[in-house]
């Protein structure tokens, strides 16, 4: 385990006060270690330093034949804040969510964060509302694929600055000009590319390699991320139609409470059945998303993406034939 001298550095101390505040009960030696990743010797040094910081730490009795750590005052509560990121990415969960009492209480949630971070309220909300311009969602309820932590990093900063970034994909050296993120089944890079005009592409975020931030700015224009990503269905855009699905009785509870689409508009018939409407560009997308509803989700229209789902239907059957 590594034993470098973190215990010296006041932003560690700080944020371990703030873990040891987190704990009802303290934490214990075995805590630090398990926490930094630091030997017995360093983690014993970690805590020493922090009581010299903090008078008011103190020994807590506990049954478990360990010795605990913690605060006897909330003074620790002066040093903790959000940050615009952290409030952002609460914000992203609260919007993602389909579920209407969970995103009710996630709103409370932020809305008494925000009104605990005093400083700079005005700088804070301009922050937040940059994230949250540059990072949009597919709804897709599929799998997530594993993100290098190092890219986003470099993705967000570039967001924040409109700052053009460098890495390979696909093999190939690109040139990119970062104009948001969507979340899904995957997570896509909207982006300009230098060497292929003014036109807007959809990039992989876990095949990109080697990304790094450039000395080069760029102007987004009058992009708006939030108005891209409702143009389709999931992140492939095309000519946008309005769309009509019915679903039987014995779906229409699930598929009431289900998010398809940001335009969408839900009815219940008289017969027990819903019809869901939107306006989303993605043909196949649709067509995925429909099958997976199986013989209980219907296309009332456009009618030629009735008929692609009908020869889509058929190739699948004759090709397990």
């Amino acid at each position: 385990m590594s034993d470098k001298p973190r215990y010296s550095r006041v932003s560690d101390m700080i944020e371990l006060a703030v873990y040891m505040a987190s704990k009802v009960q303290g934490i214990t030696i075995n805590d630090i270690m398990k926490y930094y990743g630091v030997s017995r010797r360093t983690a014993e040094r970690m805590r020493d330093s922090l009581i010299c910081i903090f008078p008011d730490i103190e020994e807590i009795e506990t049954s478990d034949g360990y010795k605990h750590w913690g605060f006897t005052s909330n003074r620790i509560s002066s040093l903790i804040s959000f940050s615009p990121k952290e409030i952002a990415n609460l914000e992203q969960v609260q919007r993602r969510t389909t579920n209407k009492e969970l995103k009710s209480e996630l709103n409370g949630t932020i809305t008494k964060i925000k009104a605990l971070t005093n400083k700079n309220k005005n700088s804070l909300q301009d922050n937040i509302e940059l994230f949250m311009q540059t990072e949009g969602y597919a709804i897709r309820q599929m799998p997530q694929y594993h993100i290098d932590l190092g890219v986003l990093d470099v993705i967000r900063t570039a967001l924040q600055h409109s700052q053009i970034v460098t890495a390979i994909y696909h093999d190939k050296q690109r040139v990119l000009e970062p104009l948001g993120l969507i979340y899904g089944e995957k997570i896509y890079l909207i982006a300009r590319e230098k060497a292929k005009g003014k036109g807007i592409y959809n990039y992989l975020l876990h095949k990109f390699s080697d990304m790094k931030l450039t000395d080069k700015f760029f102007n987004k224009g009058n992009f708006n991320l939030q108005e891209y990503s409702k143009q389709s269905f999931g992140v492939y855009h095309g000519k946008i139609l309005n769309v009509k699905l019915s679903f039987s009785k014995e779906l229409a509870s699930e598929a009431a409470h289900f998010n398809f689409h940001p335009t969408q508009k839900i009815n219940f018939e008289d017969d027990g059945t819903l019809t869901v409407n939107f306006k989303a560009s993605g043909d196949k997308e649709i067509l995925w998303h429909v099958f997976k509803w199986g013989k209980g989700c219907r296309i009332i229209s456009p009618k030629p993406l009735k008929k692609e789902y009908v020869k889509y239907l058929q190739d699948c059957l004759n090709q397990n034939i």
